[in-house]
């Protein structure tokens, strides 16, 4: 699962790396939609692009999980 993937130690410098088909998978989208919201910047969804390689660190996509569920229960 995704909150396994995360490092062992909040101070180590190695993080999980994830592809886009990882994250698409543990978040229910495809990777086209990933690709779309990178090229429209339509999502704060955090990345890294090394050359045409893109990654995203399994911290930030948790991160960006519990930001979404605290605007969700804001609004209601």
């Amino acid at each position: 699962t995704l909150h396994n993937a995360t490092a062992t130690s909040p101070t180590s410098l190695t993080t999980e790396l994830l592809t886009t088909d990882q994250v698409a998978t543990v978040l229910g989208l495809s990777s086209r939609t990933l690709a779309a919201w990178r090229s429209s910047r339509s999502s704060s969804l955090p990345y890294l692009k090394t050359g045409s390689r893109v990654r995203y660190r399994s911290q930030d996509v948790l991160a960006w999980l519990e930001s979404r569920i605290a605007r969700l229960l804001q609004k209601y």
